[in-house]
């Protein structure tokens, strides 16, 4: 079978003729197959959705209980049949939940990666490599300019801060869903004790990874915490808030955004980021590489990000490889500057405007 015939683009996304089924589809579709919770990936009204339990229950956090007609969970492993076609959900080591969705059909087996990140990242199932013949990959960071630093160094950049401005509140720009949980889950691997403080936008998502078991310590509320507490403290809140007038309350603050974008000094200095922290949930140009590589494919196809990169590099590798042109992905990972004003009080999707 031709791969084209097993997965092809379509403008509602990536859909299975023989499956009838679409992968991260951007509009409303009969039966939607969903690699991970952020919103330009999991979108409400389908009619029905497979995912992961992590993905499930973000979905409903977001979306409310019934964003979907009918939600069937996919255990990591497990092979599902869905019309003949078999799917199987591998972790891709991006956030609480994401998968890689392995599509298999006479004889052809394409890996539908979503969003990825290889390494070590204490909130998420680490990244598998999956034996395929076609491997559909982002490519948010597909330039050579991007290779990220060691997440725990970043995070001592933030530790020494505070260590030098005892006096001054550190705010940092963190994306609600996923960046926010591994910066904390960061800070407690770097020894900070003290109450870390979120936005509202933050507090719905973080209470259910503290409730899957991820150890974020203690949390609250910044505003339920007196003025005279903010000193030395750390104040994660979604990119937005930094220019909204919900950071007025704090004065002289540290302002730091975790971001793979913070590589570009230029978008720190025009966006006021006194403390650029490259903390990214996705993969880097050597990740990419590296990825692609350990899966043995034979063909690439890249789904949304710097594309002609990634294509050409695979190109030279001897792959076969194309991109895939396809719209409404990396808006929500695009790891945008903060420009958008984010609400202080939990909305009910708990959504951000953009994310890493």
């Amino acid at each position: 079978m031709r791969p084209e015939e097993l997965l092809h683009t379509t403008p509602q996304g990536l859909y299975s003729p023989a499956g009838d089924f679409f992968i991260d589809p951007v509009r409303a579709v009969p039966r939607a197959l969903i690699t991970h919770g952020h919103s330009d990936h999991a979108r409400p009204g389908h009619g029905a959705v497979l995912a992961t339990r992590e993905t499930l229950d973000i979905m409903a956090i977001r979306y409310g209980e019934d964003f979907t007609g009918a939600a069937q969970e996919a255990t990591y492993g497990e092979r599902v049949k869905v019309n003949g076609v078999t799917v199987t959900f591998l972790p891709a080591g991006h956030i609480l939940g994401s998968a890689q969705i392995l599509v298999e059909h006479r004889g052809c087996r394409i890996v539908a990666s979503g969003d990825y990140k290889p390494g070590a990242d204490p909130t998420a199932p680490a990244f598998e490599p999956v034996a395929c013949h076609v491997f559909i990959s982002e490519a948010t960071f597909g330039l050579p300019v991007f290779r990220h630093p060691d997440p725990a160094a970043e995070t001592e950049k933030l530790t020494a801060s505070l260590d030098l401005f005892p006096e001054r509140a550190h705010l940092v720009g963190a994306y609600p869903l996923g960046k926010a949980q591994r910066l904390m889950a960061l800070l407690r691997a770097a020894g900070h004790e003290r109450p870390i403080l979120i936005h509202g936008a933050m507090e719905r998502l973080t209470a259910y990874y503290a409730a899957r078991g991820i150890g974020l310590g203690e949390v609250r509320l910044a505003r339920e915490v007196a003025p005279a507490e903010l000193a030395g403290s750390v104040v994660i809140c979604p990119p937005g808030a930094l220019s909204d007038v919900w950071s007025r309350r704090f004065p002289d603050p540290v302002t730091a955004f975790a971001s793979g974008w913070m590589r570009i000094r230029a978008r720190a200095r025009q966006n006021g980021v006194e403390l650029p922290l490259i903390i990214s949930d996705h993969a880097d140009w050597d990740d990419l590489q590296a990825t692609i590589l350990a899966t043995g494919c034979e063909e690439l196809w890249v789904t949304h990000g710097q594309e002609d990169a990634l294509v050409h590099w695979a190109l030279l590798a001897g792959l076969r490889a194309r991109p895939l042109h396809m719209v409404g992905y990396g808006e929500e990972e695009s790891e945008s500057a903060p420009d958008t004003p984010a609400p202080d009080t939990p909305a009910p999707a708990d959504r951000e405007d953009g994310a890493s």
